[in-house]
């Protein structure tokens, strides 16, 4: 029997695809992009293309499992979901009884996008626990508080209105690593005369495809930001009558640039004054023009700044109001359901605290498992994430996993580094097992889908697993009963004009609606009531403490700058388990400079460390990154390498300026060849 089942791709990328499933006699054959989708357009990443292997993968996770080795080691026992969930509900009420509910720590990020199954039931469940709250920063928590500094809300470009661009810049953008269904709307407007310039430290697959690409020093984003403003102010090219309508405090962003011409931003960002300015004029001049930033540039100690900075220029030169100008970070805020329906924060007040839980940051694992107390975390509650591979300063989370008294438990499809430290391991689904509603953050299609596949094994999904715990625990609240439905139908209750006319029903019948933001090819103003917030009082750039404009005493010791980007064919960590990824993270890439200053020539095995860790990784000297970088790609499952580490050795925990995220591409290293 021949079936097409309609689903949602859940994984951590703003396309959030549309996709089709064909099904024959209960078994998935094919996975392709749905043609009829408006940003899916019929094909899929390389990633996800393949993604029937991992659903049926042999290494797939069935059933639940105990520890029954040394933490670290990943030897584990099948035992049922009754003895799993009694086991857990146990600890966690004992370890409340004890030190106090807060001493127990939920963990998880963006491993699925759905709003139920990324943060529904599991919110719910830790509210009424009263565990620790976790401030969910690793990722887009300073880029976003950037755009809201600067806009008052996370809004931008749809990817639609890029075709009608005459000039795109990919500023810390690897477009066709991360974000590919951007692509063929830009191919487009080149194809009608546009120019695509990339700025980024790495010239990565977008730089090598862009009309000419920038190398900027890491984490100088900010200052040249403001050496833009400052050529554009000074020259008077940018839109007064916008800015008097849409924007405020333009005398002080004008007074204040007047600090950093091209001359001074040069000397910081390693680009050349000439070009700053080229660029400058040819940004303000070219109508309409439009910025595609993303998250890297928020990954240094000034990135939430650097955001902010960015996310000002086009309204300084009037692009968002042209069809085809503006910005784009992200547009997950026009998703504009009711989460507070759904994550019920409410039910904190009946648990034992009896009002809200303190807040830890998911930025500084290692420093909350090893030296928070008042309570010390004392339970570990992993899902939609693998911490022990993708957070900073891996040496120091290890040591808080291999604590004896610490109680994990990791909900995952496979066996990952953290499973290997977890005391129980618990089977969970896929998203093509799921029913759930989905936002995207590249895009402005809301989307629904029903399980195309039946769960194997004992595999739950996070929905179901919490709702048991929740019956475990004995919290009767009517909340933890909600169906999928309930719930799916509750979010869409918020009542917001985005979502009018949009409900279970029609999502079932279509699939993906847009939502309500404008009228389709009209520009979308994103800015809050005020207009756009020019005030530079966050803006006064300084050099990342790891940085070649840092630290002299560091500098002398480690005088490299690292950039761990994501890696074009993996997705985080998620695909972490097949084979051919190994040889795409075991690379360090140098400059010629760097190289031959080192005896090191392309193939050689070298050794990349600071004073957090060392690393032995396969030279390639390419031409990817300028003179004083190197480049490692993120995120190798630490036990596929030889010596068990990934880059993370090598990050720190240090925060950045705005919303306390983490600060991954600021990152100081000496590489040397092995045997020297």
């Amino acid at each position: 029997m021949l079936a097409e089942r309609h689903s949602v791709c859940a994984l951590d990328c703003p396309d959030a695809c549309s996709l089709l499933v064909t099904i024959e006699d209960g078994r998935a054959t094919r996975l392709r992009g749905n043609p009829d989708h408006p940003i899916t357009r019929g094909f899929l990443c390389a990633k996800v293309a393949r993604y029937l292997e991992r659903q049926y993968h042999p290494d797939r996770l069935l059933y639940p499992m105990r520890r029954i080795g040394a933490k670290g080691e990943g030897r584990l026992e099948r035992i049922s979901w009754d003895a799993a969930l009694d086991e857990i509900a146990a600890k966690l009420q004992a370890i409340s009884d004890e030190f106090g509910p807060e001493a127990i720590l939920p963990y998880s990020y963006s491993g699925n996008l759905g709003f139920l199954n990324g943060g529904g039931m599991d919110r719910r469940f830790f509210h009424r626990l009263g565990a620790s709250r976790l401030d969910r920063t690793i990722c887009s928590a300073a880029g976003a508080a950037g755009l809201m500094y600067s806009l008052g809300a996370r809004y931008g470009t749809e990817p639609e209105q890029f075709a009608q661009s005459k000039l795109i810049l990919a500023w810390g953008a690897n477009i066709m690593g991360t974000n590919v269904h951007l692509w063929p709307f830009i191919a487009e407007a080149r194809r009608h005369g546009a120019r695509m310039y990339t700025i980024d430290p790495v010239k990565n697959r977008t730089g090598k495809l862009a009309d000419r690409h920038y190398f900027i020093h890491p984490g100088s984003d900010l200052a040249l930001a403001l050496g833009l403003m400052h050529v554009i102010v000074k020259e008077r090219l940018h839109d007064e009558e916008f800015v008097s309508r849409k924007a405020t405090h333009f005398s002080k962003l004008r007074d204040f640039v007047e600090k950093y011409p091209t001359e001074r931003v040069a000397a910081l960002t390693g680009i050349g004054a000439e070009e700053i300015a080229g660029l400058a004029r040819e940004y303000a001049t070219t109508v309409p023009a439009v910025i595609r930033v993303n998250y890297g540039v928020s990954r240094n100690d000034r990135g939430g700044a650097a955001v902010a900075a960015i996310a000002m220029l086009p309204a300084l030169i009037g692009s968002w109001g042209q069809v085809g100008g503006g910005l784009q970070l992200s547009t997950s805020q026009a998703f504009q359901v009711d989460r507070a329906g759904l994550e019920k924060v409410e039910l904190q007040e009946k648990s034992p605290l009896g009002r809200q839980a303190r807040l830890l940051n998911m930025s500084e694992l290692g420093k909350v498992l090893t030296q928070v107390d008042d309570p010390p975390v004392q339970a570990f509650f992993v899902y939609n994430s693998n911490p022990a591979t993708v957070a900073a300063d891996q040496n120091r989370v290890r040591q808080g996993l291999g604590r004896p008294d610490l109680f994990t438990v990791v909900s995952e499809q496979f066996q990952t580094d953290t499973a290997d430290w977890a005391d129980i391991v618990l089977p969970a689904t896929t998203f093509l097992e799921n029913t759930d509603l989905y936002f995207a953050y590249g895009h402005y299609y809301i989307q629904m889908a029903r399980p195309a596949l039946e769960a194997p094994g004992e595999c739950k999904s996070n929905v179901e697993m919490f709702r048991l715990l929740a019956r475990r625990m004995g919290f009767g609240e009517p909340c933890f009963e909600e169906s999928e439905d309930e719930m799916i139908a509750g979010l869409l209750g918020s009542g917001h004009e985005f979502l009018k006319g949009i409900d279970l029903e029609r999502l079932d019948r279509e699939h993906s609606i847009r939502l309500n933001v404008s009228e389709a090819g009209k520009p979308f103003l994103p800015f809050a009531d005020g207009g756009c917030n020019l005030d530079p009082a966050v803006l006064d750039y300084s050099p990342p403490a790891e940085s070649r404009q840092g630290s002299e005493d560091l500098r002398s010791l480690y005088p490299l700058e690292m950039i761990s980007g994501k890696n074009d064919d993996s997705m985080n960590s998620t695909f972490g388990n097949r084979e051919e990824l190994d040889r795409d993270t075991a690379v360090v890439y140098l400059n010629t400079a760097d190289a031959a200053a080192r005896g090191i020539v392309n193939g050689d095995q070298v050794r990349v460390f600071n004073g957090r860790g060392s690393l032995t990784l396969r030279a390639e000297v390419d031409g990817v990154t300028g003179p004083g970088v190197v480049s490692a790609r993120s995120t190798r499952w630490s036990k596929r390498a030889p010596d068990r580490r990934n880059v993370n050795v090598l990050t720190s925990e240090r925060l950045t300026d705005l919303a306390g995220g983490a600060t991954f591409y600021s990152c100081l290293v000496q590489v040397e060849r092995c045997g020297d």
